[in-house]
């Protein structure tokens, strides 16, 4: 059985294709034949004359290789270093340039100069008329004497003298410690026989306080940090007699 065909199907190796063709597009027995155009060709209008239709007289001059043209510079020669333009600073004139004045001016803030004895020591302290440095030395003598020392100047130093009643609260809470561990070791040393420990800590005791009897004499600052709270215990509850 033959296999079904469309008119679209031109399989070059089939032998009706040319045949299936003319049928297709009703040319078998009924198309005209060519007709024979005869006579001189007739010339066609010309538009305006194009530029690459031009005469030769009118193109531009072929321009030669060797001729100097400019170019992008590139970017792996470096630029010619420049010699005949060089960056100048503008010039400033004298008067543009600012001059200090010729003297310091005259509402100059100068600190008050402090005096020589208060630079001493040897300056009176208000409430007990004896100068600073006897008043700081006065709360670190040891045993009872400094701390009866200490109770008197903040009874009678007021709080302006702030440096003498600082002292004087440190020295005491101090020598408070100092006394109430001396006790606690007396009485460890009564109950075991050994007193070794009691005497080493009892000289350690005046070795410090005499330590810090020289400080204060010398105004050199002495803070003991531990002591920092207790200290102003004393010095907020005892307040001077008026």
């Amino acid at each position: 059985m033959e296999p079904k065909r469309s008119k679209y199907d031109t399989n070059p190796l089939d032998e009706g294709v040319a045949h299936r063709a003319d049928e297709s597009f009703g040319r078998k027995g009924s198309g005209a034949a060519t007709e024979d155009i005869s006579g001189s060709t007739n010339p066609i209008n010309q538009s305006a004359p194009e530029t690459s239709r031009a005469a030769s007289q009118n193109e531009a001059p072929t321009r030669r290789m060797d001729e100097k043209v400019t170019s992008y510079p590139s970017v792996f020669v470096p630029p010619p270093p420049r010699t005949s333009t060089t960056y100048e600073a503008p010039r400033v004139t004298p008067s543009d340039i600012y001059l200090p004045p010729p003297g310091s001016p005259p509402n100059i803030y100068q600190p008050p100069a402090m005096p020589l004895l208060a630079r001493s020591g040897l300056n009176k302290v208000e409430g007990l008329g004896m100068a600073e440095r006897w008043a700081l030395i006065i709360p670190y003598i040891p045993a009872w004497l400094g701390i009866i020392g200490g109770f008197i100047e903040l009874l009678l130093v007021p709080r302006s003298e702030a440096r003498v009643r600082f002292h004087a609260s440190q020295a005491i809470v101090l020598q408070l410690g100092m006394t109430a561990l001396t006790m606690l070791l007396g009485g460890l040393g009564f109950i075991t026989g050994r007193w070794s420990g009691l005497g080493l800590f009892r000289g350690a005791c005046f070795i410090f306080l005499i330590i810090a009897m020289v400080k204060v004499w010398k105004g050199k600052p002495f803070v003991i940090a531990p002591l920092e709270e207790p200290r102003r215990w004393p010095e907020e509850k005892i307040k001077p007699r008026k």
